[in-house]
């Protein structure tokens, strides 16, 4: 990118440079000079307009292979996220689980407390 925006300037330096030296040095007449300057001036435009369809051409390339790799990144930490979302449900599902578990064991031991009390108050 530097190396095509230097050569950008090497090329409309070098047009000035010899338009000018043209001018100074020309032995035809005024006339022909200008048709010279003329035509030299619509070749320096002509790859001055390579030069930017080019440059522009490589900096869409560069634009498709960023969004590419951009996308793909995204896809990758979309897919392990989703991984470990997943993960993390399975470890709280279970933890609920053993937590039910344990839940339905206090209840039972109350429930036999409760039946041992009323057993006692009963007898006594």
């Amino acid at each position: 990118m530097a190396n095509t925006g230097n050569t950008l300037l090497a090329l409309i330096t070098g047009a000035a440079i010899g338009a000018g030296i043209g001018l100074l040095y020309a032995p035809d007449k005024g006339e022909n000079t200008r048709k010279k300057l003329n035509k030299e001036a619509k070749k320096a435009k002509k790859q001055l307009d390579k030069q930017v369809k080019e440059t522009s051409s490589h900096l869409s390339d560069s634009a498709k292979k960023a969004k590419l790799t951009f996308e793909s990144k995204l896809e990758e930490t979309l897919s392990s996220a989703s991984y470990k979302a997943d993960d993390i449900l399975v470890a709280m599902e279970e933890k609920l689980e053993a937590l039910r578990a344990k839940n339905a064991k206090l209840h039972k031991n109350l429930k036999e407390e409760e039946i041992k009390t009323d057993t006692k108050n009963a007898i006594a």
